[in-house]
């Protein structure tokens, strides 16, 4: 297998794909949650709340387990809170607020590493790079 064909995404990539819809963040909750629902089942917890008394459910904290980690988004209205919690035997020990850009590199790695154990997640990771 070349470099080329290697099944480890770039980095880079994934992260300024997730980074795209950063301008409307309604969107860009809503997509990522979406996206990462498809790319790591399993591995990712999306909680939705309706919006008024018959309004669409919207997505309001998007949880990804990665490892030894739990990194997480939360949305109030137009507002984005981040963080990493560090975690031993699934207990939280420590957590830690990350700026937004932080917090997307440290998904796209976490993502990766995924897409490295996992064909499935290794094609679903493409199709969020590639088919945007």
């Amino acid at each position: 297998m070349t470099p080329e064909e290697s099944p480890s995404p770039d980095l880079d990539l994934v992260a300024a794909a997730l980074r795209a819809d950063l301008s409307d963040i309604a969107a860009f909750v809503e997509g990522l949650a979406t996206r990462l629902e498809l790319a790591l089942p399993g591995l990712v917890q999306v909680k939705r709340v309706r919006s008024g008394l018959r309004g669409p459910r919207l997505v309001s904290e998007i949880a990804v387990d990665a490892g030894d980690e739990r990194l997480t988004l939360r949305r109030d209205g137009g507002r984005i809170q981040t963080s990493r919690a560090r975690l031993s035997g699934g207990i939280v020990i420590r957590t830690e607020a990350l700026d937004i850009e932080t917090w997307l590199t440290a998904l796209a790695v976490a993502v990766a590493a995924q897409a490295q154990r996992s064909e499935q997640t290794r094609v679903a990771l493409q199709q969020l790079v590639l088919d945007r």
